[in-house]
């Protein structure tokens, strides 16, 4: 998963979220990962091995470094992804999901 603020600027999107971060939370509501700088692999939770080799080779890296992406293998259940801007920051932001299997 990853969200995307700054890459939407291509597609002619004003007023994105500059540089989002990305929070994954389990069905009972407990963070589970958390991402801010996809190149920076936030250790925690489900998350315990560096990522960014992962991203590059997902096909879906980024477009720019301040946007935020985990990868994950879930349990079937329910989950939440959270975005938020760093230091309170406002804007439009998008949360992908994708199934790499």
């Amino acid at each position: 998963m990853r969200a995307i603020g700054p890459e939407l600027t291509r597609y002619g999107v004003r007023n994105v979220l500059t540089d989002p971060t990305l929070e994954l939370l389990d069905g009972r509501g407990a963070l589970i990962a958390s991402n801010d700088n996809w190149q920076t692999t936030v250790i925690g939770g489900i998350i315990i091995k560096d990522q960014v080799a992962a991203i590059r080779a997902s096909g879906h890296t980024p477009g720019d470094p301040s946007e935020s992406a985990i990868i994950a293998t879930l349990p079937p259940g329910n989950y939440t992804a959270i975005v938020r801007g760093v230091n309170a920051t406002t804007g439009v932001g998008l949360v992908e999901v994708y199934d790499l299997d």
